[in-house]
């Protein structure tokens, strides 16, 4: 688990693969920002690294467009979800059955025919909760066709609900949550340089049409991932690309599928800059600050001949808490190896008090840098930190970055410590 800027919880940063991408042939339309996108049918989610859970409500009154239901229900609740182009929504139901003492059964009427048994099977699948608690929730997923270019594609929903006995949970009791697992994708040559560009239907309706549920991600950057600054826009408001603001639309166009087209804006908007590409082997941003034990420290010129992993976190972070036993741990047995941990704490104003109070408590001896500016800290902008714990291997005598992401979170932390210090002495 990861915490996201809250602003941005739901698009947060992407994980580091990239999203399959169609080549188009270089034509007179694309030079124009004008291009054609296909349809990424599931696996969208972990690409893009967030969501937006939408809310599906549930009520025991069977909809008027129920033909047939499968035998043996025994506790029925029903939500109809109207999905794709307000000219041509489907109203997609759902059943979830939840009898008392026995597993959930999840069907969805795909076709929209009103028979609940003849559609593909749902998964729906049983998650215990963790720490001996006496509730469990469920996941799964369902396909739907996504109509586009008057061709409908079946796409993945991501699907969850929370145990409705829960008593932390009961406002989520009478619904179903869902978000899309799908994207469109193309590649756009703008301004004379050619991007990876996905349309991202957030709100989960099926309508890539609609300006106001849908955004555009441009991979600005090139760093194979949508980072949540400066590459993420909404179809609805122009935006800043490389000093010219556009205005974006989507347009149904035949067997093209679905067009991007982008035209320059009567509008100038101010142009937000995407994070530097800080994937391994790309030099860290460098910085100079004062530690909170009062050192002053140039990053990373100070740590020659060292390893630094440059953490950030939070004492309000539960999943950085829960790294700490083993950050702690690799910490002290790498240290006299040449390991060093400069952290970077987005603790809220008038915090450097609890802070302190919590690293001597835990047992984290590192330096941190602490400026009271949660998620707006100065090195966290540097690095375009949108969710936490992060970090960053950085090798003190080349400035570049060794490792980032999951590969140092867990059990993996020590074995990417332990791999690169090897091959730095080997050098």
């Amino acid at each position: 688990m990861t915490l996201r800027l809250p602003a941005r919880a739901a698009l947060g940063a992407a994980s580091a693969a990239t999203l399959t991408a169609v080549a188009l042939a270089p034509s007179a339309r694309a030079a124009q920002g004008d291009t054609a996108l296909k349809v990424v049918p599931s696996g969208a989610t972990r690409q893009l690294g967030g969501y937006a859970p939408q809310r599906l409500a549930l009520s025991a009154d069977k909809p008027a467009s129920v033909k047939k239901v499968p035998g043996g229900l025994s506790a029925p609740r029903y939500g109809v979800l109207n999905f794709g182009p307000a000219s041509a929504a489907r109203a997609i139901v759902f059943l979830l059955d939840e009898p008392a003492g026995a597993d959930a059964r999840l069907f969805v009427d795909a076709n929209s025919n009103g028979d609940l048994t003849d559609d593909p099977k749902a998964e729906w699948v049983k998650a215990p909760y963790a720490g001996g608690q006496p509730y469990s929730m469920y996941r799964g997923a369902a396909q739907v066709p996504l109509t586009v270019g008057g061709r409908a594609t079946p796409v993945s929903l991501s699907l969850y609900r929370f145990d409705p006995t829960d008593p932390q949970r009961q406002v989520q009791k009478d619904f179903l949550l869902y978000y899309r697992d799908y994207a469109l994708t193309g590649m756009l040559n703008l301004g004379g340089k050619t991007y990876p560009v996905t349309l991202d239907d957030r709100a989960a309706k099926g309508d890539f049409g609609d300006p106001a549920a849908v955004d555009v991600l441009l991979d600005v950057n090139a760093n194979g991932r949508i980072d949540s600054r400066g590459e993420r826009f909404t179809l609805a408001k122009p935006f800043n690309v490389g000093g010219t603001t556009y205005d974006a639309s989507a347009v149904t166009a035949g067997e093209g599928g679905v067009a991007l087209r982008l035209a320059k804006s009567a509008q100038t908007v101010a142009e937000v800059t995407a994070p530097p590409n800080l994937n391994p082997g790309k030099p860290a941003p460098t910085f100079a600050v004062t530690t909170t034990d009062g050192v002053k420290r140039s990053f990373p010129a100070d740590y020659k001949g060292k390893l630094v992993l440059l953490d950030f976190w939070a004492t309000w972070c539960g999943p950085c808490i829960a790294e700490l036993p083993t950050l702690t741990r690799v910490a002290s047995t790498y240290q006299s190896k040449g390991l060093e941990v400069l952290g970077v704490s987005l603790d809220r104003e008038n915090w450097a008090e609890k802070l302190a109070a919590f690293t001597k408590e835990k047992n984290m001896p590192w330096p941190q840098v602490y400026d009271g500016k949660y998620w707006e800290a100065e090195i966290s902008r540097l690095y375009g930190v949108s969710g936490i714990p992060a970090a960053f291997l950085v090798d003190g005598d080349t400035g570049q970055i060794v490792a980032s992401g999951n590969d140092l979170r867990g059990e993996k932390l020590e074995a990417t410590v332990q791999a690169a210090l090897a091959k730095k002495k080997a050098r």
